[in-house]
Formats: structure tokens, C-alpha cells, sequence
């Protein structure tokens, strides 16, 4: 029996790996339509100056963490791993290559690297769990551009989401129930503990405009709090962090949750519930910055869950989507094999999807 040759690319955004990488990594970021919505000719000066404007604290940020982001290298790990996982698959030759957004490696070297190995069929597996415009969305439109730019033409299916498949859901569960093991052995019996989902927010117009991110956040947080009914009446919110423009953004925000367990004199577990990858919003932005500020306001203690990385469950959980999207037989795929967003969801990828065939009708 042949072996189907598969070509899994992993998407993630990437990040700066020196200093001197800080300014254009922000530039690229602020330059994707999907991030910035402004017409073409205001974005591209836009992005420069914004990029400008936040290079110094962005530095000062990275200066925590030696200088870098330490994605590149967990993306790659979670990439061997992967294939590691696959590797006694009797029906495909899986091969992982990392494809970054906004540092490289990214879409045009990869595709190349791709192309060279002469795949049968690619799969498309972006590291967010939850599908938005501008993390998933944004890298497979990247990814085809460069594809038809080296006339690439394989066979490609695309995981759209996997908020809430049960072995991401039952892994992530099992790293909230021991880091609130840890944090509930450190805090005085008489201080309640309270888990706070933190998710990357979005500007509110973008989730208005249809797309699915937020609800698909909920999703998550529902599924892991349902694996997690042998902690008794766990107290838990959803927030949302990383606010870096002044539109209102979703909420509530991280930072007031924290004020609000100020007030209500509770310890705080935060979870990062979109990322699977330590990176500077986890390691300078939650460990730091939002530490000091609970600090400040007197909680009374401040935990947190660690990103999953190449924990070993969740690593199954990556080899059991990327089997079930394979199995799929369709180019575009998410782990329930359907579509899940309500219908105002109007940028979920499988609402437009068919949007042509509804229109003909």
C-alpha cells in the first residue's frame, strides 16, 4: 500500500526574532488588510506609524524574554511532535512545515519548501483554535496568494476551527485542574479562587462585520468548564486582553476583571484560552504587566495556567483533527465536519463558502 504524502502546514502569527526585527514584524502586522481596515493607500502610512509608535515598548517587552519571541521555536516543536504522533500512520507520509504571518518563515518560503517536497494532498492546520478574519482567515489567504505566485496546484484542505473538539477541550481542562490544584494549595482556605479565560480581544466593528470569533471563544470556554465539573462550583469569566487601538474592543477586558476581583477579594487563575503557545502576550503581558496590576490593586493572589505547547494530550488531540480533516474528503473542513456559527456569523469560512451557490438559487 502507498502512503499518501501529506504536506501539513502549521499557521501561526510569528514574532520578531531580534531586536532589530521588532519594527518590520509590526509593520507586516499592521499592514494586513484584515488587521487594519482602511483603504489601501491610508494603511500602508498607517502601519509605518503606528509600527513606529509602538517599536519602543514593543522592545521594552521582548527585553523580558531575552530579546525575542520564543514562538518560532514552540511552533516547531509542536510541529515535530505532530509528525512524531503520525509517524505510524499505516495510510500517510505526513510532513509538518511551519508557516508564520508576519515573521518569517512565512507563506512565499514555505510554499516553495512545500512545492519541493511533492506532497499529494496539503492540510491546512492553523494553531488557533478559534476561526477569526484575522488569524486564520488572514494566513489562508496568504498562503494562497503564494501558492499561485509559484503556481503551486495540490490538493488542499483547510481545518477551518477546532474550538471545542474534545481532545483540545479534555487537555486544556486537565492544565486549568492542576494549575487550580497548585493555586488553591498556595492560597489560604478562606480566599476564593477565580479562572479567568483570557482570549485576544478584537475591535467590536469586527465582530459585528460577521465574524465568529468571539461566540467560538465562548464555545471553548464552555467545553473546558464542562470538562471540568470535579471542581466544584468553579467560579470563572471570559475576558479579553491585548487592546491596541481606540475603537471599543470586545469585553470585558482582562484588566477589569482583575479590578473586579480586587473588589470582590478573590485570587485569580488566568487561562489564555486562544493561544496554544507561550509567546509575549503570555509570558510579558499576563506574567508582567497584568500581574503588577493585580498586585497594585491587593488581589490577593495571581496564578496562571500555562499555554499548552507540545503538552503530550493535546499533541494527540492535533493528530486526531488532522486524521479526521484528511478523512473529510472536503477542501474545506472544521472538527465537527460542518458548519457550527449562528448565521449572523456571516465570516465564518463555511457561510461563504456557500454563498455562491445561494446566490445562484
Amino acid at each position: 500500500m502507498t502512503k499518501r504524502r501529506v504536506a501539513i502546514v502549521l499557521f501561526n502569527l510569528g514574532g520578531p526574532d531580534r531586536p532589530e526585527s521588532v519594527q518590520p514584524f509590526l509593520t507586516n502586522l499592521f499592514s494586513d488588510p484584515a488587521i487594519l481596515r482602511v483603504p489601501g493607500f491610508v494603511r500602508r502610512w498607517l502601519a509605518r506609524l503606528i509600527a513606529w509608535r509602538r517599536t519602543r515598548p514593543a522592545l521594552a517587552n521582548y527585553a523580558i524574554i531575552g530579546g525575542r519571541s520564543p514562538l518560532l521555536e514552540l511552533t516547531e516543536e509542536q510541529g515535530r511532535a505532530l509528525g512524531a504522533a503520525l509517524a505510524d500512520d499505516p495510510a500517510i507520509e505526513a510532513r509538518c512545515f511551519v508557516a508564520m504571518r508576519y515573521w518569517h518563515p512565512m507563506s512565499d518560503a514555505v510554499a516553495r519548501e512545500v512545492q519541493a517536497w511533492q506532497p499529494d494532498e496539503v492540510l491546512l492546520l492553523p494553531l488557533y483554535p478559534q476561526y477569526s478574519t484575522t488569524t486564520t482567515g488572514s494566513s489562508v489567504t496568504a498562503w494562497d496568494e503564494a501558492c499561485q505566485a509559484i503556481g503551486l496546484s495540490v490538493p488542499t484542505t483547510t481545518l477551518c476551527c477546532w474550538h471545542s473538539h474534545g481532545g483540545f477541550t479534555a487537555a486544556t481542562a486537565a492544565l486549568v485542574r492542576d494549575a487550580h490544584a497548585r493555586a488553591r494549595a498556595a492560597l489560604p482556605a478562606d480566599v476564593p479562587l477565580r479562572v479567568l479565560f483570557s482570549a485576544h480581544g478584537l475591535p467590536e466593528s469586527i465582530i459585528k462585520a460577521g465574524d465568529p470569533y468571539q461566540w467560538q471563544v465562548e464555545q471553548t470556554v464552555a467545553a473546558v468548564v464542562g470538562q471540568l465539573g470535579d471542581i466544584a462550583g468553579l467560579d470563572h469569566t471570559v475576558c479579553y486582553q491585548s487592546r491596541v487601538t481606540p475603537q471599543k474592543w470586545i469585553g470585558p477586558s482582562t484588566e477589569a476583571e482583575i479590578e473586579r476581583a480586587a473588589h470582590d477579594k478573590v485570587a485569580l487563575l488566568v487561562c489564555p484560552i486562544a493561544f496554544v503557545s507561550e509567546h509575549s502576550e503570555t509570558l510579558v503581558e499576563l506574567d508582567v504587566e497584568y500581574r503588577d496590576v493585580a498586585e497594585k490593586l491587593g488581589v490577593p493572589g495571581y496564578f496562571r495556567v500555562p499555554a499548552q505547547n507540545s503538552d503530550p494530550a493535546f499533541i494527540a488531540a492535533l493528530a486526531d483533527l488532522t486524521r479526521a480533516a484528511l478523512a473529510s474528503g472536503r477542501s474545506l473542513c472544521s472538527f465537527a465536519g460542518a458548519r457550527q456559527c449562528p448565521k449572523q456569523h456571516g465570516d465564518c469560512p463555511h457561510a461563504r463558502a456557500r454563498a455562491p451557490s445561494q446566490a445562484a438559487a
